[in-house]
């Protein structure tokens, strides 16, 4: 009975179930220096996360350390997708490389997506505060199977894999 209530509690999807990504996996895909329009910007392994399928798939992300680049201010974490997504209801990104951008609002981050090669804005999302109380991290990607968000600080942008 329990190993039916756990292989049900978890989202399948064409790559097959979403689990978190080790600190290895991780690090195979997401880069030191992630390139960024023309510039190559440190990233802070520490706040590596992310997920990945029974295939391989990753959906990760890590936070910029942009000081001194000309993506200051403009974006703070780089985020992988190795297999499209949809971000909230409506913004549908394909496989690729991106950045994140976002402003503060009173209860939300208006939260913007850009392609990492070329700065090309991809969309907008309003990602609103977490209901309960959370640990507040830089990033943090969950498991479809436990809550299917992009955790920034404390503040989430449902997401969900797509084939």
């Amino acid at each position: 009975m329990l190993l039916m209530c756990v292989a049900g509690s978890a989202q399948k999807t064409p790559g097959g179930e979403w689990r978190t990504a080790t600190a290895a996996e991780l690090s195979a895909v997401l880069p030191l220096r992630a390139p960024v329009v023309k510039e190559r910007i440190e990233t802070e392994m520490a706040s590596a996360t992310g997920v990945i399928d029974g295939h391989g798939h990753v959906i990760a992300a890590v936070v910029l350390i942009t000081a001194g680049y000309a993506a200051n201010g403009k974006y703070s974490h780089y985020l992988l997708a190795q297999t499209p997504m949809r971000l909230g209801k409506d913004l549908q990104l394909p496989a690729g490389a991106y950045v994140i951008g976002w402003t503060r609002g009173e209860e939300s981050l208006q939260v913007h997506i850009y392609d990492a090669a070329t700065g090309v804005d991809r969309g907008s999302i309003k990602a609103p505060m977490m209901p309960r109380s959370v640990t507040v991290v830089p990033i943090r990607i969950w498991p479809p199977s436990e809550r299917s968000i992009i955790q920034i600080g404390r503040f989430m942008i449902p997401y969900t894999p797509v084939a």
